[in-house]
């Protein structure tokens, strides 16, 4: 039976962010239970907290979640500024599982309809870092590198197999066909239906938007 809806357009707004708090919290118990999945599924992704987050990541996409972020456990465990090596066990952790969600997103048929994106804030220097440890000595660690890193994509239109762009010989900076993170913004909307040009508001002499001032879609990424 369906309710009938108020007259106070307020009340009625009320109304629905309760029934929809309500749907969800019926519904988490089941979407977060993955020993609803198949031990085939399970072996997939593999062990870990990062296995089992990309996993729960794939049944809330299946379940209409539109956005859904999965983050590599806790702290800062890339952060290599004293031990690069640290990145064997967090590059070892992760390889799986993030295979996994391709696989498993196009066997449940919804690859072509998700756009998954993996990536950070910055790479990593191809040089050891000095003055680490308190200011002193050498370390085996890496500086922040916002001059060269790499993010992959997959489904949501993406042309696989393609590598774009190339750095200099030392891996520091991009020497071939670089990508703004504005332009990175700006082709992830485009895939998603949104033109970021569309959403520009003036304000204190600046044209805003969501790519801030800038940014290209990168059409050579799209299949």
């Amino acid at each position: 039976m369906e309710r009938e809806k108020s007259k106070d357009p307020q009340l009625e707004a009320t109304i629905q962010s309760m029934e929809t708090a309500y749907r969800m919290q019926t519904e988490a118990p089941d979407v977060f239970d993955i020993r609803k999945e198949t031990p085939a599924t399970l072996k997939l992704y593999g062990p870990g907290s990062t296995a089992r987050g990309c996993l729960l990541a794939v049944r809330l996409v299946e379940r209409g979640v539109r956005m859904v972020q999965v983050y590599y456990a806790k702290g800062d465990p890339w952060d290599a500024h004293v031990d690069i090596q640290a990145h064997r066990k967090c590059a070892k952790d992760s390889d799986q599982p993030f295979a996994a969600v391709i696989k498993d997103l196009k066997s449940r048929g919804l690859l072509d309809d998700t756009l998954v994106v993996c990536g950070s804030e910055f790479g990593r220097t191809p040089v050891i870092e000095t003055g680490s440890n308190g200011g002193a000595g050498f370390q085996n660690g890496r500086d922040h590198n916002p001059f060269a890193f790499t993010m992959w994509m997959a489904g949501g239109g993406v042309k696989g197999g393609l590598i774009y762009g190339a750095t200099d010989d030392f891996g520091f900076k991009v020497a071939d066909k670089p990508v703004h993170v504005h332009d990175l913004h700006a082709t992830i909307l485009h895939l998603l239906g949104i033109d970021h040009t569309r959403l520009t508001y003036h304000y204190s002499g600046r044209d805003f938007r969501l790519t801030d001032v800038s940014g290209n879609v990168i059409h050579d990424l799209m299949a």
